[in-house]
């Protein structure tokens, strides 16, 4: 049997969400053009991209690509209405010539254009500033990539640019940071299993090369996933700085002093793990940090997403926000750069050669003694 609607019915339509405010500023604009098409060399700034629909950007276009109309002829007839119908359908072709007239209607007042483009731009940064943080994210979490750091770092000076092209088109003010909440946090973008397995490794190769872990400075705390390694990290770090003597038991022994030895934590599989060298500590500290460097990629994107997300943060905020969520980015991506960057090497200095002597007079024997008979 066919199921007969019933008006009541909630429709597809019902569920579609209201339209932003910065649709009525599209509309507010358009009709302000299409009624006083002079007033388009009051905003500049917009391009047919700003707009949030297929059939405003065709109209904006269309009325940018025609000649102003006789403003005597245009109050008189509808030609060059017609004429930007005409030009809008090609890439819109559902625009109707109702529809220009209705955005004419709802046009609150055509001198106020400059304050709706003002709107329209502000909203075309978001979305700009929105899209550029979520391929940040993205790009972070991508295990396929062949260079994952080279290109997330990539898509990092692309948002930055965003940023700073944000910060030239809305000039800073006195305001505050953003008071967005943090995202919450999601599935950490790498093997949790794999990041253990290698911070491990790290911890007995460098117990067991103690001389290599001053090189590596640029290893923090901070870039370990787990509590105890970072600690133990922090243990073989001051042990060193001391010139103490390095192996599990004194490593051991550290991390006691420092209240490591927690319940849970057993010192025997602590010495086990301690005493397990492979391989050499600066390779398993590159990868450590590597890893650091794109989770904090990935938190970045996340939060800038999340500034954007939220209607109340204004543009000056959007900037001020973001640049903070990249200084935490660039201090690690600093970090990186100097644990990648060979180690210089010294050569040793020319001996420098000794000049010959200077030209004088020759040399003279001694006079010898007269003998006496």
């Amino acid at each position: 049997m066919a199921h007969t609607p019933d008006p009541h019915e909630d429709n597809d339509l019902d569920t579609l969400p209201p339209p932003q405010p910065v649709y009525y500023a599209e509309q507010a604009l358009l009709g302000a053009l299409l009624l006083e098409p002079q007033r388009l060399g009051d905003v500049p700034g917009v391009r047919p991209d700003a707009f949030s629909t297929a059939a405003h950007a065709a109209l904006h276009a269309a009325i940018h690509s025609l000649p102003a109309p006789d403003l005597v002829l245009h109050a008189q007839n509808t030609k060059w209405l017609d004429q930007v119908l005409a030009a809008a359908r090609e890439q819109a072709r559902g625009l109707t010539a109702s529809y220009l007239h209705s955005l004419i209607q709802v046009c609150p007042w055509p001198r106020h254009a400059p304050a709706y483009a003002r709107i329209i731009e502000a909203e075309h940064a978001r979305r700009r500033l929105r899209a550029s943080a979520q391929r940040l994210a993205q790009t972070a979490g991508d295990t396929s990539l062949p260079h994952p750091v080279h290109t997330t770092l990539a898509e990092a000076d692309a948002l930055a640019g965003v940023v700073d092209d944000l910060a030239a088109r809305f000039p800073s003010h006195s305001g505050s940071l953003p008071r967005t909440p943090a995202p919450v946090p999601t599935t950490a973008p790498y093997d949790a299993g794999e990041a253990v397995d290698e911070e491990r490794l790290l911890l007995a190769t460098a117990t067991a090369h103690a001389t290599d872990v001053e090189q590596m400075r640029w290893l923090t705390p901070d870039d370990f996933t787990h509590p105890l390694h970072a600690g133990l990290w922090q243990c073989l770090t001051a042990l060193t700085r001391r010139r103490a003597p390095v192996d599990p038991v004194t490593v051991l022994w550290e991390a006691q002093q420092r209240g490591l030895l927690t319940t849970g934590v057993d010192p025997a599989e602590l010495l086990d793990l301690l005493g397990t060298p492979a391989g050499c500590p600066q390779h398993w500290g590159e990868q450590i940090l590597q890893r650091a460097v794109l989770a904090t990629a990935h938190h970045v994107g996340r939060r800038i997403e999340a500034f954007t997300d939220d209607p109340a943060t204004t543009p000056y905020q959007l900037v001020i926000g973001s640049r903070r969520a990249l200084a935490d980015l660039s201090a690690v991506r600093t970090r990186w750069q100097h644990a990648a960057s060979p180690a210089p090497t010294t050569k040793p200095a020319r001996a420098r050669a000794t000049p010959p002597p200077r030209a004088g007079p020759p040399a003279t024997a001694p006079p010898t003694a007269r003998i006496s008979r």
